[in-house]
């Protein structure tokens, strides 16, 4: 029988295989926060005094997210509200909302829920019934930010917290890379900010941990999540990457670490050759920060009507 190789606790809960490092439950929890809490330091993603909006779906990631973050709170390092955003999928998204809702009350934060309805009067599955070229991902994706970064502003929060792992920047490394969207490429990192006032810097604590352990760390710690997938997200080109990474994984268990390696070791000669730093107009719609004289939400609606 393998024992923890930190403590030597005989109940191991899982064993890396990139690493072979096996752990018991207690040292499993220890080494996520402190990889977690590596990240924002490297990155400098927190200061103190932030006021941090964490977007909370209620699924496991941006609860982990959650629960890590509020280690920072009760240290008063930062305060914390949180934005839930409800879709509008039917027998999907409102077990998470409630999630969402019912954390956010445990810890006494500041929360709201907004839905796709409310903000543009459509809801995703209305959306994909309209015949379209765009994935659902691409449209949720869009009117998501657009919520959070308003939301944002409401709470007058100074950095968004999203709950990306390593196998969403992953995804996304690929994605872009496949699609030849460099520019795309250039914004892909721990931290995305901009010049204009109307954008809160968003960052990515959880941007090294792998999608599994998350949920093992979400299940080690008894947190209420919701485990269900997407309906949307297997039909989509992010599902298909994302599955493709999972297989490669198999037989090269560091495989996800090496892109994400070596993709940041990349990104500044893009950023530089590209000149990226984008600076944000405002939407001529809307109002919200936009590189074009429309912003992206505001294109998807007009080609949805």
């Amino acid at each position: 029988m393998e024992n923890c190789t930190k403590c030597g606790n005989p109940k191991i809960i899982i064993k890396r295989k990139q690493s072979g490092q096996a752990l018991c439950k207690e040292c499993f929890i220890e080494s996520i926060q402190k990889k977690v809490i590596k990240t924002i330091k490297k990155e400098e993603l927190l200061e103190k005094g932030d006021k941090v909006l964490v977007a909370l779906s209620g699924g496991k990631d941006s609860v982990t997210l959650l629960d890590i973050l509020d280690t920072f709170r009760k240290r008063n390092i930062i305060d914390i509200c949180a934005v839930t955003v409800d879709e509008g999928i039917s027998g999907y998204r409102q077990d998470g909302v409630e999630i969402a809702i019912r954390h956010a009350e445990r810890l006494g934060i500041e929360h709201k829920v907004v839905s796709f309805k409310d903000s543009f009067n459509i809801t995703l599955d209305e959306v994909m019934k309209i015949p379209n070229y765009r994935g659902s991902c691409t449209y949720c994706g869009v009117f998501r930010r657009w919520i959070i970064n308003r939301a944002a502003r409401d709470f007058s929060a100074t950095k968004i917290a999203t709950g990306h792992n390593l196998d969403d920047e992953t995804q996304a490394i690929l994605m872009n890379y496949l699609e030849g969207n460099v520019d795309n490429l250039t914004k892909i990192g721990p931290k995305t900010d901009s010049k204009s006032p109307l954008f809160t810097p968003k960052i990515k604590p959880l941007r090294e941990i792998p999608e599994k352990e998350i949920g093992l760390y979400a299940l080690a710690k008894d947190l209420e999540v919701h485990f269900a997938g997407c309906p949307y997200s297997e039909e989509s080109f992010r599902g298909e990457i994302g599955q493709i990474i999972k297989n490669l994984s198999k037989d090269h268990p560091t495989i996800m670490y090496s892109t994400l390696r070596g993709f940041d070791k990349i990104k500044k000669a893009l950023k530089k050759e590209y000149k990226s730093e984008f600076t944000f107009e405002s939407c001529t719609i809307c109002g919200e920060p936009s590189s074009n004289e429309i912003c992206r939400a505001c294109t998807f609606l007009n080609e949805l009507k």
